[in-house]
């Protein structure tokens, strides 16, 4: 039914039609149709009778002759002039676009042309036109039936316009949502198509969020028939072999949510959220990172001051007994050097502690590395001071020259100048810098400092492995030299702990997430750090506390077999 080309629905309630949905022939905008509606006048009537009839019911005036001056419902104001304009019409009486039927009268009568020009080319007698002309006139339409199958065109709209082997017109249809309002106007709006050729679960396409439904039903959408919703946190799954409305409801997938009623798919939340348990809403993240607070952050702090205290109190046992042999035994300046590393190391652990910041972010891996590095090169100082000091007693020995304090501070301003010029490097080229990890831990904003360059850092910790294993490489043969110098022995255990600890630290850095890679990284620290100054002071300190009478120098040039 086309509402709006019937002047009569003045005297129907048309809001009953008031989002219909119906299906309509397609249709396809004409160019000019519009231009050659408007130009329609009653000086066109002599070859459409229709206008005439149109012409009286649309703008309410008596024509003569016109079969509505019998009609009782008609009702007019007086006579036509025919100076009416069909654009001041409104839009209840005159629809301007194509509609589905007039496009189809529009494709029928190039239908009908085609074939008779088909029917033409095939008469004989080409040459006679006049006599092939007359010979068209005469057909019957069903001899055109024959012709029409293979019709096969494209009109003036870009539509195909031809019939399938059963002889029916291959079109598709639109589906036209009906809106009406109050001053009897109405909208037929396109909000979708149907295609009989197309696959089973393409047929149809509809746009469901334009479609207008009658206020009796409140604007929902109608409830299918073959199942009931599929709640949030489910998804719909079609059923193969089964109507389009027929499907399974399937939970999320782990870390998808769904928050409506009968969703096609889940979807994911945002980076600073996170699914809930029934998977049907987001929650928003938890901001992390290891603090002063709580039980971990305590307890490494704790650690560290701990362990510097402990580092003052060897380090002023030290001082105090500066000048008795097992101090003095093997280079006073490195010893000092050491335990001062080792106390700036325990303290460094605190710079992984608490909101990361650009400053802390810069200088705790920077002062991490080169710390570390003064005090494993002071080992290595003191294990080839250890070495040539055995060396040079030897009668005869060139060696001698080479023993003293430069060669140390050598050593140590050397290696650690090596460091210091790969951390600068780092800075230049790819700085460490405050970072949110939104992704490792699910329920978790981890708040950290990202290394820039992950190539640089591993770097820094090579390099100190590698001073570390020249450091074992060189003690571990020297470990059974004479008492006097057995300091070579504590420094091959400590640089095996201190190996070990950083070659375990690789792996378990990597497979841990979110504020436990910075406690990795701490324990790391402390452990390598207590592991030197263990073993390398605890023996002294026992002897310097508990066995002064071995601090003498007749003990330390006694050789023991």
């Amino acid at each position: 039914m086309e509402i709006k080309s019937q002047p009569t629905q003045t005297y129907w309630n048309i809001e009953f039609f008031h989002g219909a949905l119906s299906l309509a022939i397609h249709s396809n905008e004409i160019q000019g149709f519009q231009k050659f509606l408007q130009s329609r006048s009653l000086s066109d009537s002599t070859e459409d009778g229709f206008i005439k009839d149109f012409w009286a019911l649309a703008f309410g005036c008596l024509l003569p002759n016109s079969f509505l001056i019998h009609s009782w419902q008609f009702e007019y104001t007086g006579n036509c002039t025919g100076e009416e304009k069909l654009e001041d019409l409104l839009l209840p009486y005159l629809e301007m676009h194509m509609t589905g039927y007039s496009y189809s009268i529009y494709n029928a009568v190039y239908v009908v042309a085609h074939a008779l020009h088909a029917m033409y080319l095939l008469t004989p007698n080409r040459a006679m036109t006049e006599g092939k002309t007359k010979k068209l006139q005469s057909l019957q339409p069903r001899q055109l039936h024959h012709l029409l199958k293979g019709v096969s065109f494209n009109n003036s709209a870009g539509d195909k316009v031809s019939f399938n082997e059963n002889w029916e017109l291959v079109t598709e249809f639109d589906v036209i949502n009906c809106v009406t309002f109050s001053n009897q106007s109405v909208i037929q709006t396109k909000i979708g198509r149907l295609d009989p050729q197309a696959p089973v679960d393409q047929g149809i396409i509809m746009n469901k969020g334009a479609i207008v439904w009658h206020n009796w039903f409140n604007q929902v959408q109608p409830l299918s028939l073959c199942n009931g919703h599929c709640h949030p946190g489910n998804s719909k799954r079609r059923k193969e072999g089964e109507p389009f409305c027929c499907y399974d409801c399937i939970p999320c997938p782990e870390g998808k949510i769904s928050d409506k009623n009968d969703m096609s798919d889940c979807f994911t939340c945002p980076d600073e959220q996170y699914p809930n348990k029934n998977q049907n809403a987001c929650i928003p993240k938890v901001v992390s990172f290891l603090s002063y607070e709580e039980p971990l952050g305590i307890g490494s702090a704790v650690s560290a001051l701990s362990f510097s205290l402990i580092t003052l109190l060897i380090l002023g046992l030290f001082t105090k007994h500066h000048d008795t042999p097992i101090v003095k035994a093997n280079n006073r300046s490195l010893t000092y050097m050491l335990l001062i590393s080792l106390l700036l190391c325990f303290l460094c652990a605190l710079l992984f502690i608490g909101q990361p910041e650009m400053v802390a972010c810069l200088v705790r891996q920077i002062a991490f590395g080169i710390i570390f590095s003064v005090a494993v090169s002071s080992v290595l100082a003191k294990t080839i001071t250890v070495v040539l000091a055995f060396l040079a007693t030897k009668p005869g020995s060139s060696m001698r020259k080479w023993v003293g304090k430069s060669l140390a501070t050598s050593i140590v301003l050397s290696c650690t100048l090596i460091q210091a010029g790969i951390c600068i490097a780092w800075l230049v080229a790819s700085p460490p810098f405050p970072d949110a990890d939104m992704q490792s831990v699910i329920q978790e904003i981890t708040l950290e400092c990202n290394e820039g360059s992950t190539a640089m850092f591993y770097c820094v910790l090579g390099y100190m492995g590698l001073l570390a294993i020249a450091s074992f490489t060189v003690a571990f043969p020297a470990r059974k030299l004479p008492d006097s110098f057995n300091e070579a022995k504590f420094i091959a255990f400590s640089m095996l702990v201190f190996c070990s600890v950083w070659l375990s630290f690789v792996p378990t850095y990597l497979s841990t997430k979110g504020k436990y890679m910075v406690a990795v990284e701490i324990f790391s620290i402390l452990a390598s750090s207590a592991g030197l100054l263990g073993f390398i002071f605890l023996p002294k300190c026992y002897i310097i506390v508990l066995k002064p009478e071995l601090n003498n120098r007749e003990q330390l040039i006694r050789r023991k077999h």
